[in-house]
């Protein structure tokens, strides 16, 4: 669990560190959409291509972002293992029952699986290389236009920018508590899973009680920094956009993308 990095911000100062906040949320975006018109080998290769060189311009190290596909892979196996035996067409090479397993399916499992693994990795290069405030920030600029409707933008990106930060510290406090039940004698990895289910339940209550805890500590924070609901507020950090965010992220690059990957569908 402590190796889970979903949340986590790590320094660097590569060409996608640079980027504004804006740019890399909408790059992220537009690529889990267009990854969905994929449908064969070459336009899998295109998106693998394009991923591996995000993930190449952070300079981060390949073990941080296994480390970020690690505890999520039997979720993608399963997934994958169903579209394996209930995928029909093609030819067929095993059926018993219900479940089958045909060319269509192998095919089919396999691009879900290589789906999920690069959706997470686009994902995990926006958590490493942005800071939550950053990603809060720009989402509240991208949902500024529902503000004309009445949406609170200021306080969903409050509330986002809270969950991101704390999503760390709430996982290093359940491995704390982990840790300290485990020099009392628990045991977390032996037994069957109904077993191992049972000895995680007693985490549960301790963790809530140190996230409710946290949770009042912050609001009395905010509450003498004087933070008013709904009240406008001036900023210290001051979204710009820069010459990185324009080589990275400009429609013209996407729509080239999604271009090669339409006509690849054919293929």
């Amino acid at each position: 669990m402590s190796k889970i990095i979903i949340g986590r911000y790590i320094p660097g100062n590569s060409i996608i560190y640079k980027m504004d906040p804006r740019g890399k949320i909408i790059a992220t975006f537009l690529f889990i959409v267009i990854i969905f018109l994929a449908n064969n080998w070459l336009s899998y290769l295109f998106l693998s291509f394009f991923t591996l060189l995000a993930v190449g311009a952070t300079k981060l190290k390949p073990k941080v972002f296994w480390d970020g596909v690690k505890p999520l892979i039997w979720l993608i196996l399963f997934t994958s293992v169903l579209q394996l035996f209930f995928t029909t067409g093609g030819k067929v090479y095993w059926h018993w029952g219900i479940f089958n397993i045909s060319e269509y399916g192998i095919q089919n499992s396999i691009f879900i699986f290589i789906r999920f693994v690069m959706i997470i990795l686009i994902s995990t290069v926006l958590t490493l290389t942005t800071t939550s405030l950053e990603i809060a920030d720009g989402m509240e600029w991208l949902l500024r236009p529902l503000g004309y409707l009445k949406v609170p933008v200021a306080q969903i990106a409050l509330v986002m920018s809270i969950a991101l930060r704390f999503v760390p510290t709430l996982l290093d406090q359940a491995v704390r508590i982990m840790n300290a039940q485990r020099a009392r004698g628990a045991d977390f990895n032996s037994g069957g899973l109904i077993k191992r289910i049972h000895a995680i339940i007693p985490i549960l209550i301790p963790l809530f009680i140190s996230s409710l805890t946290i949770a009042i500590d912050l609001a009395t924070a905010m509450e003498a920094r004087g933070y008013r609901e709904g009240a406008k507020r001036t900023r210290y950090r001051v979204l710009r956009w820069s010459k990185y965010d324009w080589d990275w992220v400009n429609l013209g690059y996407f729509a080239l993308l999604t271009l090669i990957l339409l006509l690849t569908r054919t293929y």
